[in-house]
């Protein structure tokens, strides 16, 4: 039952409504049985008609004045207002596409279950209507790029139901060659959800990215009825309802095509190459092969619905079970958002309701979109990584550009919010506030989550054709960025820690200021990691060893007097100190500078700060995501775990996916699901700890299928809190130390393909 979500009623709204995916076309089932509802999304429909001129006319010369405010005038207030004048556009939005609506003329239904079965990709609703038993099954199939609707009845010529297609933005229905569909435009220009204007949704004829979306009904018995109103099926036995997308978004760089009878021709293709009946089989075996590499089980299985047990847990239950369930939740959220050539998964993966969805649906790049990934190689899902690697690569051709304009500067910049036409500035017009836009290192983290990814597949074509010039392109651009300070440091001018303000002398807030220490591990890890990957390739360049010698020469890290780690180079008092970003924390996680035994000095500093930043109620799920990653690292379960039922009581829908108030994040799910390993399984250091953190309240349970980095894949079981089997297996060639007790650490040399058992009866 750790992978199945199940329920007595059909979802009140959109966020209790049930995922599906196959990272190009998204799906949400609401599970109603007279009026049904599935709304859909196609990942690279957006708002926007193409890409925008960045038209900042003198960042230069804005720069030095930032510079000189900072490090001669020692203005803080002054240098933050003065980076307004490096804003450009704000981002565009990612846009709802259609609905699909099935309409039938049904009496009260009974015995209504309604399910997702995690390890098919397959929702379900089951119900009996006058004596009459149906199932309707729903899925998004990735080999067939189709959505598959599926119903049966257990009493011949029982299906009576009208199918439709309908959109929030403007559409036309046609009907051709046995399909139906309608074509239609998102907006050209949006304005973005927390700006107003009298008209912030705007569409323009032949402007915008287009859309054609086709329906296709194949019935067994009864008849089936094509009209511009939609699809009349009367007295079938079965129905097969097939459903295809495709916009006419041609590319970043390029503005989207006009004609949007391709894009409806696009998704008629996809009809017409289906083969109906081998979708389900096709479909389950593709979904499982990635679904079945890892599983958490914890604790015995619980059998009730599981809204009824986030209501158990929030009345002060334990069930163990449905924190593995929201473990595997997010591994098949990754899979239903992000697939090899599809775009990577955004602040709500590949699911939106909203023209003007919250912060645009965009890509977050101070934490949001990191955390998205956290879990993609940690779990087996390195296929999932790819559009990561191609989100980069588009940030960091669109950044070079921006870095030229608005510092003069080689290599390439993205800062804190991205878009479909892979904005790279930083964004507002002189309206936001720097606190947030003026983040000139997003990229720098970003090209920490390649040099992850070598470590866990051993991928060397990777590192070199992909990773490697990305990072040196961040690097070259970091090196220009450092100035000398009067003592000779090296600063990174202008730096945040992103999104939290700090109080000066006079009470007024900034946020801008010298190098902050988010920035110094940011930065340290850059270079650290450009001449690893150097080492690798067996290259020798002058970027790297200008790289390693600025390291040593960066501001170091630095503690309060009170023990804590500073955030900013001065001892500011925080504007909120229990801030939901953990920033100045990187070091610890998801850096690995921050160690208890290699480290003990910064990580009383981390825990110290952590002890703070904590007080009072979690400020958002995807914040409790990164507390229990950090706490883990500290080895401290007790608190992660208390983060963990907070989690599950107050932050999820009755689906479990991430609702705090009328906002979702995708990161909040996908993080959860990077970050509960760290208490199973850590690989960061030159030790594999094996249950380095294991909690009290999980006693029993077994994972199979995490990865360690390195290029081992571990299966471990353990009863009453003592490891009783881990068995690591190798998929390269390597000597690792293995700790499988904090006393016990073994050394292993294996070969690809060798599996080694290791058992002990001593506590974990």
């Amino acid at each position: 039952m750790s992978h199945l979500l199940w329920f007595r009623s059909p979802a009140a709204d959109w966020f209790e409504a049930l995922p599906l995916g196959n990272g190009h076309l998204g799906a949400k089932v609401y599970g109603r049985v007279a009026d049904e509802r599935i709304a859909l999304n196609l990942d690279d429909v957006w708002s926007g008609d193409g890409p925008r001129t960045l038209t900042v006319p003198d960042g230069p010369a804005v720069l030095a004045d930032v510079r000189r405010l900072l490090l001669e005038d020692g203005d803080q207030l002054a240098a933050t207002e003065r980076t307004r004048a490096l804003q450009g556009p704000l981002v565009e939005s990612y846009q709802p596409l259609a609905d699909l609506v099935i309409r039938s003329a049904s009496g009260d239904p009974a015995d209504y279950r309604r399910s997702l079965d995690l390890r098919t990709g397959i929702a379900a609703v089951d119900y009996t209507v006058d004596g009459v038993r149906f199932r309707r099954e729903t899925f998004v199939s990735a080999p067939d790029q189709v959505l598959v609707w599926t119903v049966t009845a257990d009493r011949a010529g029982a299906v009576d139901l009208d199918l439709a297609l309908d959109s929030p933005h403007p559409v036309a229905a046609e009907v051709a060659g046995g399909s139906y569909g309608v074509v239609g435009r998102a907006p050209s220009d949006l304005t973005i959800e927390y700006r107003e204007r009298p008209d912030p949704i705007r569409y323009e004829d032949g402007r915008g990215i287009g859309f054609g979306v086709a329906l296709r009904a194949h019935a067994e018995g009864g008849t089936v009825t094509s009209s511009p109103d939609g699809v009349a099926v009367r007295g079938a036995d079965r129905l097969t309802v097939l459903v295809a997308a495709a916009s006419t978004f041609a590319g970043w760089t390029v503005p989207p095509g006009r004609d949007l009878s391709v894009a409806l021709a696009e998704a008629t293709a996809a009809l017409d190459a289906v083969t109906v009946d081998k979708l389900r089989a096709r479909h389950v075996e593709d979904h499982a092969t990635l679904y079945d590499r890892a599983e958490l089980q914890l604790g015995p299985v619980v059998t009730l619905p599981t809204d009824e047990r986030i209501k158990a847990v929030a009345a002060g239950g334990n069930d163990p079970d449905l924190v593995a369930l929201a473990f595997n939740l997010g591994r098949y959220l990754l899979i239903a958002s992000s697939r090899p050539g599809t775009q990577a998964a955004n602040l709500q993966g590949v699911w939106n309701q909203d023209r003007r969805p919250m912060w645009a649906s965009d890509w977050t790049n101070n934490i949001n979109t990191q955390m998205n990934y956290w879990l993609a190689d940690l779990t087996g899902l390195s296929e999932c990584f790819d559009p990561l690697t191609d989100l980069l690569e588009g940030l960091a051709a669109s950044g070079a550009e921006t870095a030229r304009i608005l510092y003069d500067a080689p290599g390439w910049v993205s800062h804190h919010n991205a878009d479909i036409w892979r904005a790279t500035w930083p964004v507002g017009e002189g309206g936001d506030d720097p606190v947030w836009a003026m983040c000139a290192t997003c990229g720098v983290w970003l090209t920490a989550h390649l040099m992850e990814h070598y470590r866990f597949t051993g991928d060397v074509a990777f590192l070199r054709e992909r990773a490697y010039p990305v990072m040196a392109g961040a690097a070259e651009f970091v090196l220009a960025m450092l100035v000398e300070d009067q003592r000779g440091v090296l600063q990174f001018v202008p730096s945040t820690a992103p999104e939290h303000h700090f109080v000066l002398p006079s009470g007024a807030k900034a946020s801008v200021d010298l190098t902050s220490t988010y920035d110094i591990w940011l930065i340290r890890e850059l270079f650290a990691n450009l001449a690893e990957a150097a080492s690798v390739l067996g290259l020798s360049s002058e970027l790297v060893e200008r790289a390693t010698v600025a390291r040593e020469r960066l501001p170091k890290i630095r503690t309060a007097s009170d023990g804590r780690l500073l955030e900013w180079p001065t001892d500011w008092q925080p504007s909120e100190p229990q801030h939901r970003h953990q920033s100045h924390l990187y070091g610890l996680y998801p850096g690995a500078e921050i160690d208890p035994v290699r480290t003990p000095e910064w990580a009383a500093a981390a825990r110290a700060s952590l002890e703070l930043r904590t007080e009072g109620a979690v400020n958002g799920g995807w914040t409790a995501a990164w507390l229990v990653a950090l706490w883990a690292r500290l080895f401290e379960p007790a608190r992660a775990v208390a983060v963990i039922q907070d989690y599950l009581s107050r932050l999820v829908s009755d689906n479990l996916m991430h609702r705090d108030g009328d906002i979702f994040q995708i990161d909040a799910n996908l993080g959860i699901t990077g970050c509960i390993p760290e208490l199973l399984l850590q690989s960061h250091t030159d030790v594999v700890r094996v249950l380095p953190a294991l909690p009290a309240e999980w006693p029993d349970g077994s994972f199979r299928g995490l990865r360690a980095r390195g290029g081992l894949v571990f299966d471990v079981t353990w009863r009453d809190g003592m490891l009783t089997e881990a068995v690591v297996h190798a998929t390269q060639a390597g000597t690792h130390r293995i700790a499988v007790t904090p006393h016990d650490v073994r050394t292993l040399t294996l070969d690809p393909g060798q599996k080694v058992t290791l058992c002990t009866t001593s506590a974990s």
